[in-house]
C-alpha cells in the first residue's frame, strides 16, 4: 500500500498563508478607488468642498468594504471601522455591510457574516448595513441573493434602497437619465404590493444628491425629469442624503425646501430617517442639526423620536401597503400637521 505523507505547515507559516489569502480576496473583491472620483462618474462638481466631501464618502465606503472582505471575523472588521472619523463612520459601516453581503453570496465566503456582524457593533448601524446588503445584491448573480426571510421584514426595504443607489451611481445613464425601472423586481419573491420599485426609487433619490454634487438646482433638475408619480419617493431620498451626508449650507437647504413644494413632507421624512440613523449610531454632527432644523423645523433628537414613535409594532401589511411604507407615510403626516415644512 502506498503511503501518503501529510505536511502540516508550522503555525506561523499557516497564519502567513491565511493572511495572504485574505489580502488577495480584498484585492479581487474591492472596487477601484477611481470609481469614487467625480470625474470618473461624470457627476456635477459644485465646488471643491462638495467634491472633497463626496469623494471622501466614496473612499470611506470602499475602506469599510475592504475591512469586511479582508477580516478574519466581523469583530476584527469592527475594530478598524471604529477608527473612522465620526462624520464618515456610517458610510464605512455601509461599505462593510456590502462586503459581508458579498461574502455571504460567494461559495467560499461563508454564509452568516451579515448575521454575525449585526449581533455586534453593526447593530448600531443597522440601517446602513441593510443598505449595504442592497449594494452587494447589485454585484452578485441573482441566484446568490440572500433570502428575504433572513432579514427584518420591516426594514428589508432598505435593501432595495441600497440597490437603487448603486444602480443610479454606477449605471447613471440607464437609471437616472433614461429613467429605467424593472417591470417586476424579483426580490422578495412574494411581493403582493409590488412595492420594490418604490423602495428602489428612494435609493435613486439619495443618489441624485451625489450625482448633482450636492447642488440643489442640479439634483432637483434631475429629479423633475422623472415621471411625476415617482417624485415623492425621489424627494424622500434627497432629504435623507442632504441630511445624512450633507454638503449644502443652510441657505442652500432653505432653497431645497422651497423647491420641494408640495413634496416637503416627503423631503422631511427622508431627513427624519437620516437623523434616526445618525443618532442610533451616536454619529450626530453639526450639519445634521442644520439640515433637520431647515427641512423638518425640529432638532435631530426630536426627528429621531418621531421615527421611533411612528414605527409600526408589526411588519404586517396595513391597508394594502407594507408596514414600512405606512411608517414613512405616518412620519410625513407629522409634518403636514406640524406645519414646520408647509409655510
Amino acid at each position: 500500500m502506498d503511503k501518503f505523507i501529510v505536511i502540516i505547515p508550522a503555525r506561523g507559516v499557516e497564519t502567513q498563508l491565511t493572511g495572504a489569502l485574505r489580502s488577495l480576496r480584498r484585492r479581487i473583491l474591492t472596487p477601484s478607488i477611481s470609481e469614487t472620483k467625480m470625474e470618473t462618474r461624470g457627476f456635477h462638481v459644485k465646488n471643491h468642498e462638495a467634491k472633497d466631501l463626496l469623494e471622501t464618502v466614496g473612499e470611506t465606503f470602499l475602506a469599510g468594504y475592504a475591512y469586511a472582505v479582508e477580516a478574519r471575523t466581523p469583530v476584527e472588521a469592527e475594530e478598524r471601522l471604529e477608527q473612522v472619523p465620526r462624520r464618515f463612520r456610517g458610510f464605512a459601516y455601509e461599505g462593510a455591510g456590502m462586503g459581508f453581503g458579498v461574502l455571504d453570496g460567494l461559495p467560499f465566503g461563508g454564509s452568516r457574516n451579515v448575521e454575525t456582524f449585526l449581533r455586534g457593533r453593526g447593530d448600531d448601524h443597522l440601517y446602513m448595513v441593510y443598505v449595504g446588503i442592497g449594494w452587494a445584491m447589485a454585484r452578485l448573480p441573482r441566484f446568490r441573493w440572500p433570502s428575504s426571510e433572513a432579514l427584518d421584514p420591516l426594514l428589508m426595504w432598505l435593501v432595495h434602497d441600497g440597490y437603487g443607489f448603486h444602480q443610479a451611481y454606477f449605471r447613471t445613464r440607464e437609471y437616472v437619465h433614461r429613467h429605467h425601472r424593472e417591470p417586476r423586481f424579483p426580490w422578495p419573491a412574494h411581493d403582493p404590493h409590488s412595492y420594490a420599485d418604490r423602495a428602489i426609487d428612494q435609493g435613486i433619490g439619495r443618489a441624485l444628491w451625489f450625482i448633482g454634487g450636492t447642488d440643489v438646482d442640479q439634483a432637483v433638475s434631475l429629479l423633475e425629469k422623472f415621471p411625476e408619480p415617482r417624485w415623492a419617493d425621489l424627494w424622500s431620498g434627497i432629504g435623507l442624503a442632504a441630511t445624512y451626508a450633507g454638503g449644502a449650507p443652510e441657505e442652500e437647504l432653505v432653497r431645497l425646501r422651497e423647491r420641494a413644494g408640495r413634496y416637503r413632507p416627503q423631503l422631511a421624512q427622508g431627513s427624519v430617517f437620516a437623523a434616526e440613523a445618525r443618532i442610533r449610531a451616536d454619529l450626530l454632527v453639526p450639519h445634521n442639526e442644520v439640515a433637520t432644523r431647515v427641512l423638518c423645523g425640529i432638532t435631530p433628537e426630536r426627528a429621531a423620536q418621531i421615527s421611533r414613535e411612528t414605527r409600526p409594532d408589526t411588519a404586517a401589511a396595513q391597508g394594502g401597503l407594507p408596514a414600512y411604507e405606512v411608517w414613512r407615510q405616518n412620519i410625513a403626516d407629522q409634518f403636514v400637521s406640524l406645519g414646520g415644512v408647509t409655510s
